[in-house]
């Protein structure tokens, strides 16, 4: 059993067992983003994140903390702890998601303050609007080399760009415009992924299979035969790629209509979540929803008030289903759960 002692724990050396799949697609002019989580655990929750928030990250084990004030208010999806999603939206578009890359290497400590893994996508949810802007962030922050999962990440906005984010041999590595000539993103690197789907071959990768099917499932929509909602079509995908009981959420970023839908392993009918139906200032109460409850349709009416005592059982729950894979000591999962408490707005 795996012991980690920094709060970016929360993932294991799986990349295999546990692969994730995202992809951007626009089509007469609608936006969507596609995302399965596949983990070991289901546990989590929807929460709404308030903008005008004063911030400052969590202690790493390599690096000055960085303080913040949100800027956008966001809807993201989260397994240990509100603060700390796996993956989101903010009110301006911009999508941010993960999965995991055996071949990530994080810059070296230097001047810059550091953030873990997590924490760094709500760094970009509260900040930024554009991809562009996010890649601007690593002249201020970096992503610290101890105590952090390797991991890469596939972003969106509402202008209709996508990138990938690598880290490789300690340097960012993006790619977008011309240099991104499909916006899918598995476990493998990026290249690689575009080289083998290219040539058309995996050599039996699931990482890279996943990627070549999504990628032509894809490709398919240019001919134009698709007479399904875009939404729908990006269930396909994701069905397509799905892997079993491994796939604990499904998520549908309708970034054209402020919107998400997302459906769970263990409640398969789909969910809606309106960003207009929520109140993003820091002087309102933010709210959260369980995911492992039953609900169909627009779930808006149906979130709570987010409290210590939701966020610490999500928490709690997230790390005792994780203990085959991964130890999280108490300390460091109160840490988790306390963490939003002293959140103030500005």
């Amino acid at each position: 059993m795996k012991k980690l002692s920094a709060l970016a724990f929360v993932f294991f050396h799986a990349s295999v067992l546990y692969p994730c799949t995202t992809f951007f697609i626009t089509t007469n002019g609608q936006m969507i983003f596609g995302r399965n989580y596949d983990w070991i655990t289901d546990a989590g929750m929807v929460c709404t994140n308030l903008k005008g928030l004063s911030k400052t990250s969590l202690k790493t084990e390599n690096g000055e903390t960085i303080s913040w004030v949100s800027q956008f208010g966001s809807i993201t999806f989260n397994q240990y702890g509100k603060e700390f999603p796996t993956g989101g939206m903010n009110e301006k578009g911009l999508v941010v998601e993960l999965m995991w890359l055996d071949e990530t290497i994080y810059p070296p400590a230097d001047n810059r303050p550091a953030i873990g893994v997590l924490q760094w996508i709500q760094y970009q949810l509260d900040n930024c609007a554009t991809i562009d802007e996010i890649i601007e962030t690593d002249k201020k922050l970096r992503i610290s080399p101890t105590g952090n999962t390797p991991l890469h990440y596939l972003v969106a906005d509402a202008n209709g760009n996508a990138a990938t984010i690598e880290f490789l041999n300690g340097k960012l590595v993006v790619h977008k415009g011309s240099s991104l000539s499909i916006p899918v993103l598995t476990n493998s690197i990026y290249d690689e992924s575009v080289r083998s789907y290219k040539n058309s071959s995996t050599n039996g990768n699931n990482s890279l299979e996943r990627f070549g099917k999504a990628c032509s499932m894809i490709q398919k929509l240019k001919t134009g035969n698709n007479k399904k909602p875009l939404t729908d079509y990006a269930f396909d995908i994701l069905g397509e790629v799905a892997q079993g009981d491994f796939t604990k959420w499904s998520i549908v970023y309708d970034i054209t209509n402020k919107t998400i839908q997302f459906k769970t392993n263990r409640f398969k009918q789909v969910k809606t979540v309106s960003f207009a139906a929520f109140d993003f200032n820091c002087t309102a109460t933010a709210k959260a929803w369980d995911m492992n409850q039953a609900g169909k349709g627009a779930i808006n009416r149906l979130f709570e008030n987010f409290t210590p005592a939701i966020n610490r059982k999500i928490v709690e729950t997230a790390a005792k289903e994780s203990e085959s894979r991964v130890t999280i000591s108490q300390p460091n999962r109160e840490r988790l759960w306390q963490y939003s408490s002293a959140i103030t707005c500005q």
